[in-house]
């Protein structure tokens, strides 16, 4: 895929966005897993020290004031944890990682054919659910694990996740993913095809074929969902460059972390029928990127809203951790391009 961009006006926006998202005052939880995650991207694509060592102070202070309880969102740290290890080679990064693997194998709640339930604390907050998010969260951390640690258990464990939040959540008439799924009465909820539920989804589908290949049955199943529900979203781009909060609501507002997400994922499955849409989101994204890293028009948390109202009235005013990682996520994404000059 070839973009026509400039390659120090891209780096000059991610170090802006890294050193604002190193100034950020989040706890131990998925938000800081998204941002940071975006961060050690950034640092390995660019091999700028300075963000290694602001994220492994970070880390280290939070290690020595004692580290939170295990739930699926606050497994998204995980993807930081190996990522530092790898960068660091210190095992107590991967000790963490490995913790929670156990947690996410042995004690995190299941329903259905072991699928992990979307927790976001020690409760059983949403009982049968399964949501987009825990395919960031749980999912493509399993996947990168599984790969490092060569243990095919969890790299199948993994699919299995991908397979049935595809089966789950996925509308095959438009190739969108609905925000959540109930096992219980067997429904999607208030049934609204959430903008960042796709990026998640168009995202680490994605990324889990860089991991696997066609040998894995999975392979097809992942590779057809991704190449169905890209098909379907580049019809629902905005004239600006980005996604709706509710992809297929025009009256609901553009919202950038989804629109990051969802290039990226383009980016990364590599259709050259695509590349007139990512160049559009690029633009539509660096708009969005203020002088001093803040990314703009972010959602905040978003539960499964009870209506189209709810949805298109979540807050969007201010800087939110998942915005900054998966911005820098989709601009990494942009220098692994071509410059079509």
């Amino acid at each position: 895929m070839r973009l026509k961009y400039d390659r120090e006006q891209i780096l000059k926006v991610i170090d802006a966005v890294v050193k604002k998202t190193m100034t950020m005052d989040m706890p131990w939880e998925w938000p800081c897993g998204v941002a940071y995650y975006g961060v050690c991207r950034a640092y390995e694509e660019t091999e700028n020290k300075e963000y290694l060592d602001g994220l492994i102070k970070w880390v280290d202070e939070y290690i020595d004031l004692g580290l939170p309880p295990w739930t699926v969102n606050t497994c998204a740290m995980g993807h930081s944890m190996l990522s530092l290890y790898e960068a660091t080679g210190d095992e107590k990064y991967m000790d963490i990682a490995k913790s929670k693997i156990n947690y996410l194998r042995n004690d995190a709640l299941r329903f259905g054919d072991k699928v992990l339930q979307h927790t976001v604390s020690v409760n059983n907050d949403f009982p049968e659910q399964a949501w987009c998010d825990t395919l960031f969260m749980a999912a493509y951390f399993m996947l990168r694990m599984g790969r490092k640690l060569n243990d095919e258990e969890l790299i199948q464990d993994a699919l299995n996740q991908y397979y049935w939040h595809i089966q789950y959540l996925q509308d095959k008439s438009t190739g969108f993913f609905y925000h959540g799924y109930n096992n219980i009465t067997k429904d999607h909820m208030s049934g609204f095809f959430w903008g960042r539920a796709n990026g998640w989804a168009a995202y680490t589908m994605a990324m889990a074929k860089q991991y696997i290949n066609y040998l894995y049955p999975m392979f097809m199943e992942i590779d057809c969902s991704l190449r169905d529900q890209l098909a379907g979203l580049k019809l629902v781009q905005s004239e600006k460059g980005l996604w709706h909060t509710i992809v297929d609501d025009r009256e609901s507002y553009e919202e950038v972390s989804a629109s990051c997400g969802i290039a990226a994922a383009m980016i990364i499955n590599d259709n050259p029928l695509h590349t007139k849409y990512v160049q559009k989101s690029l633009e539509g994204i660096l708009d969005n990127i203020t002088e001093d890293g803040r990314v703009l028009n972010v959602s905040g948390g978003t539960a499964v809203m009870r209506d189209r109202d709810g949805y298109r009235n979540v807050p969007k005013t201010w800087i939110q951790g998942w915005g900054q990682g998966l911005v820098l996520a989709f601009l990494v994404n942009v220098l692994k391009c071509k410059e079509d000059k």
